[in-house]
């Protein structure tokens, strides 16, 4: 596994109950594989317990949003990282696939009213695409994982709030 850089949240940021799935999609492994090793090590870090977090593999992109949903229903997760990559090639079916994947992440989402994350890559070239998937901050895994405690994060704070519980500092 490649070493990823400390995040500013702290490894005992209350979140070790949370349950998040990453729903990642096999087609181009080489680089969702990165993607899936960027995703986890910053969950790792964020002190979750790594027992409780699960990777669905799919065929291709198109099949995250379907995957990332039915997961989503079970209500087992407070969170779906979605990890994929389109490659451009000559035809527009790059674009087809693209706006599909996207509008139907973003649909899964509200339908079920859990946070999903957009850590699928939509490049030019397999280089542009090899570049996101450093060790670094540049891993969009990574960064889809960060997002993903982020929003729990967040709605946990506005369950307070909705429960009648003041977020007051």
């Amino acid at each position: 596994m490649k070493a990823f850089p400390r995040d500013k949240r702290e490894s005992d940021s209350g979140l070790k109950d949370a349950c998040i799935a990453l729903v990642v999609s096999s087609y181009h492994s080489s680089i969702t594989d990165s993607l899936k090793d960027g995703a986890l090590a910053a969950l790792k870090q964020t002190g979750l317990n790594m027992d409780r977090q699960v990777v669905l593999s799919v065929p291709g992109a198109f099949e995250i949003p379907i995957a990332a949903q039915k997961a989503a229903k079970t209500l087992r997760f407070d969170a779906i990282i979605c990890l994929g990559c389109l490659i451009r090639g000559e035809t527009p079916h790059f674009e087809y696939i693209a706006s599909a994947v996207a509008n139907g992440v973003m649909r899964s989402s509200q339908l079920t009213n859990i946070p999903m994350t957009f850590g699928i890559l939509t490049t030019n070239s397999i280089e542009e695409a090899l570049a996101r998937t450093g060790p670094e901050e540049s891993n969009k895994g990574w960064e889809a994982a960060n997002a993903a405690i982020d929003l729990i994060e967040t709605i946990r704070q506005i369950n307070l709030i909705d429960n009648g519980v003041s977020n007051k500092r």
